[in-house]
């Protein structure tokens, strides 16, 4: 195992069983990268810190408890593929392209993780299933990603969105349009990065 990958997993206090579907998922992930293109090429050498690390965080803000999570323009798994693995939550991936959609539920045969795959465009959702939390990385700016997620908000979910040193600047242009309760943690895989915790959002 690699070094960046042992101090990740120490670092979250990874399970042996999360551990073995945590290394399956990125040995597939480096097979099927050579093929398609499912991240950057330049953030491949980083994988563990830059989007294994990233993705597990989110579990510190969920109850060790079984929650849902529907989680929005899943790529390549970061971050639901990778909080159904190493979590006891059960996740809806929602991804529209076929081919990463492919590669989700190869992934999820491989590592028997908690997960089923949606393959349609997020606003094509008509009766979302009723989950607890809702999460997005790098997927739309806020006020774009707060209208995607507002159908699961509307029934109770918290919204758990991973945003970069632009956060405020989101903020800003998306309260013009949207009253919004929330709270912004650090990230703990970025200093400039921030998870913001929505739990309510309305537009007005």
């Amino acid at each position: 195992m690699s070094d960046d990958a042992a101090r990740v997993l120490r670092a979250f206090d990874v399970s042996r069983e999360s551990e073995q579907k945590l290394r399956i998922f990125v040995d597939l992930l480096h097979e099927w990268q050579a093929k398609m293109n499912l991240v950057s090429k330049a953030s491949m050498a980083e994988v563990w810190p830059r989007h294994v690390a990233d993705s597990l965080q989110l579990l510190q803000l969920m109850p060790q408890s079984p929650q849902v999570i529907a989680d929005l323009g899943s790529g390549a798994g970061f971050p639901g593929l990778i909080v159904a693995l190493a979590g006891p939550h059960e996740v809806h991936l929602y991804e529209s392209i076929g081919k990463k959609a492919g590669f989700l539920r190869a992934a999820i045969s491989a590592t028997g993780a908690r997960a089923q795959v949606h393959q349609m465009r997020i606003e094509d959702v008509a009766r979302p299933p009723k989950v607890d939390f809702v999460t997005a990385r790098a997927l739309a700016p806020l006020d774009r990603l707060l209208e995607l997620a507002l159908p699961f908000l509307n029934e109770g979910a918290t919204g758990l969105f991973m945003k970069g040193q632009d956060v405020d600047e989101e903020l800003t242009k998306a309260t013009k349009s949207w009253r919004i309760t929330y709270q912004k943690h650090p990230s703990l895989a970025d200093s400039r990065s921030v998870i913001l915790a929505v739990t309510e959002a309305r537009h007005g």
